[in-house]
């Protein structure tokens, strides 16, 4: 499992002085789970990342976009050709923009 987002979590939480219960609480689950969720043993939710973005003071767009990367990577990181896989996707992405901007 990837930790990038894990990582900006603990780095967020350790630079601002928060102790883990904080965080735990303020996504109402318990402080187990949230280490979990810190050490990348366990994924958040979509919502909870936009909590955390509050709790942090920082954009949802930043926390979401490692969130999504760790998602991506875990899906891909095995494959032999995860980098063409991933050059596909994004040319695929490009061209279905272009094509809805056209519209």
């Amino acid at each position: 499992m990837s930790k990038i987002f894990c990582s900006k979590l603990k780095m967020l939480r350790e630079e601002q002085l928060i102790p883990q219960r904080q965080v735990a609480s303020v996504l109402q689950i318990d402080t187990a789970t949230y280490c979990k969720i810190e050490k990348g043993d366990r994924r958040a939710k979509r919502e909870q990342v936009l909590q955390l973005a509050d709790l942090f003071q920082i954009k949802n767009k930043e926390l979401l976009l490692l969130w999504s990367a760790d998602k991506v990577y875990d899906i891909i990181a095995e494959e032999d050709e995860a980098t063409q896989i991933l050059n596909v996707v994004a040319e695929n992405i490009l061209t279905n923009k272009c094509q809805k901007a056209r519209l």
